[in-house]
């Protein structure tokens, strides 16, 4: 299956270096219009790299978002309307007002479908299977190294260079947390989707020297029982802010969407 990647920056380079023989093809790069030179320059020219989807004779049928919050706004509600089944791994874009609800339209009036990997977050399948007997409660906590926070509000709640223990950075709401943290909080939406919801779900943002890589915690209870699942992750090398295993989720959402077998 062709497969249109939204987005080159530290996310899509790794899709498009993983994704290999397997399952699913990049035929084409949706970037925007300053950008498109300078990454023509960067990928092989089999591949197209446009600045609007009208540049594409046609529309593959099946479309990977992974440029950041705005671009699901400016593209996936339009590639849903016209059929086009579509990824999106910026799943923190979904806590802004009405989106989620455009998005869900718009595939039902394309007959497409929207897929949300599970990104960095561990057991969304669990959490998401636990919601059907009952949920108690769902928690999620992040520990991140300090300069893991650069170039967020983080930066106007301590100083992150000074930093010398576990330090919280936000408490509160799933959306809440999604939308001041848009680079670092999309497993709380993610979190969110799976469980209990926006404004049920539990977020505790920390900066922590002690933390090596990534570290996401889920908790949750009701009528399956218990579960805490935690995982260190790695960044990307090219990038502080990005979990390794969101890319690496999404080349498995395009295999599971493109392959004869699905796990």
């Amino acid at each position: 299956m062709d497969v249109l990647l939204i987005g080159y920056g530290a996310i899509g380079r790794t899709v498009l270096e993983k994704l290999g023989d397997g399952p699913g093809r990049i035929v084409a790069i949706l970037e925007v219009p300053e950008r498109v030179k300078a990454v023509r320059a960067l990928v092989p020219s089999s591949i197209k790299v446009v600045g609007s989807t009208e540049d594409l004779a046609s529309l593959p049928p099946l479309a990977a978002e992974c440029a950041g919050h705005k671009a699901v706004a400016t593209y996936c509600v339009g590639l849903l309307k016209r059929g086009i089944d579509v990824i999106v791994i910026s799943a923190g874009s979904l806590s802004a007002p009405g989106l989620f609800d455009e998005l869900k339209a718009s595939a039902r009036h394309g007959k497409a479908k929207l897929m949300l990997p599970a990104g960095a977050i561990p057991g969304a399948d669990a959490l998401a299977a636990a919601r059907i007997g009952g949920l108690d409660y769902v928690r999620y906590t992040s520990r991140k190294p300090p300069m893991a926070w650069k170039g967020t509000p983080a930066e106007t709640v301590v100083d992150l260079a000074s930093v010398k223990e576990r330090t919280v950075l936000f408490k509160g709401r799933a959306d809440e947390a999604s939308q001041l943290y848009p680079q670092n909080a999309n497993v709380a939406t993610t979190t969110a989707l799976a469980g209990l919801g926006f404004d049920k779900t539990e977020v505790l943002l920390t900066a922590d020297p002690a933390a090596k890589g990534n570290i996401h915690l889920i908790e949750a209870g009701g009528a399956f029982g218990e579960m805490r699942l935690e995982i260190a992750g790695k960044p990307l090398p090219n990038n502080p802010k990005t979990s390794s295993l969101a890319a690496y989720s999404l080349v498995r959402a395009i295999r599971n969407r493109c392959g004869n077998i699905e796990i």
